[in-house]
């Protein structure tokens, strides 16, 4: 299958790399100097050079910001019967997007990124395949996630933001949170180290990534439950309320624990 992946970023050159030995690949990217290390497949900076490349599958891998606008730019350039495809952390208007075009279409994403995960081991990572779309694309994505080791869940657009919003943004909010009042890195204590490790492990990945998820559409309604439960235990802790602690450990306990 000739396959073109935008965006020579981290997760453009990991598609490039899993890709470009079992098919014929090309990457565009407009700044040059993101392709210097790509090898193994046709290296593009201009959309015109795509016409003749003629993909049968496009795989949008740009910032979530820049996603719909490379599409928009890119289609002229496609045939009619290619598959789009897009892996964005947030799937805000991506439906509506492809419905618009008449085209083909798979969306999915891969729930690992390159900074935080071992890509040479990924079989505790997940990637979720948007139920709405072609049949064929999905069963692409399939199949290749199933390579990987990757455990593979199926949703429809609103149920992945959704879930999203509650999955990633509050452990991210959280991570930022206990960064922010975080006094010295040093300080001892297991639990705390553990936290800084996953801490060093978030902050390290793509701002890019951070910012799709945070602006997730419904992160907010997610932080003001958050809010609501920091009311609760800061009332509880001021009060010093012994009763109504254990019924809080108990309430968050059996989320937990079962």
């Amino acid at each position: 299958m000739r396959i073109l992946v935008l965006g020579a970023g981290k997760m453009g050159s990991f598609f490039v790399d899993l890709l470009s030995f079992d098919h014929e690949t090309a990457v565009l990217d407009t700044d040059a100097r993101r392709l210097r290390f790509m090898y193994n497949t046709q290296r593009f900076t201009t959309l015109d050079e795509v016409d003749a490349f003629a993909p049968e599958l496009v795989i949008n891998a740009v910032t979530l910001k820049h996603t719909l606008r490379a599409f928009q730019d890119l289609m002229p350039h496609l045939p009619s019967d290619c598959i789009l495809s897009d892996i964005a952390s947030v799937k805000t208007g991506m439906q509506a997007f492809y419905e618009a075009q008449g085209m083909r279409y798979v969306s999915t994403h891969p729930m690992f990124g390159p900074t935080f995960a071992n890509l040479g081991q990924l079989s505790d990572e997940n990637a979720i395949i948007i139920t709405e779309g072609d049949y064929m694309g999905r069963l692409f994505f399939r199949d290749l996630y199933a390579r990987l080791g990757l455990h593979i869940h199926e949703c429809t657009f609103d149920e992945h933001d959704e879930t999203m919003a509650y999955s990633l943004s509050i452990p991210f909010v959280s991570t930022f949170v206990f960064s922010a009042v975080m006094k010295r890195p040093d300080a001892p204590g297991t639990t705390f180290k553990r936290h800084l490790r996953i801490a060093k492990g978030v902050l390290g990945e793509d701002e890019g990534l951070l910012r799709e998820i945070l602006f997730n559409p419904r992160t907010a309604g997610q932080l003001e439950r958050v809010g609501g439960v920091l009311d609760e235990l800061k009332d509880i802790i001021s009060r010093r309320d012994e009763k109504a602690l254990a019924d809080f450990l108990a309430h968050i306990r059996k989320r937990v624990l079962g």
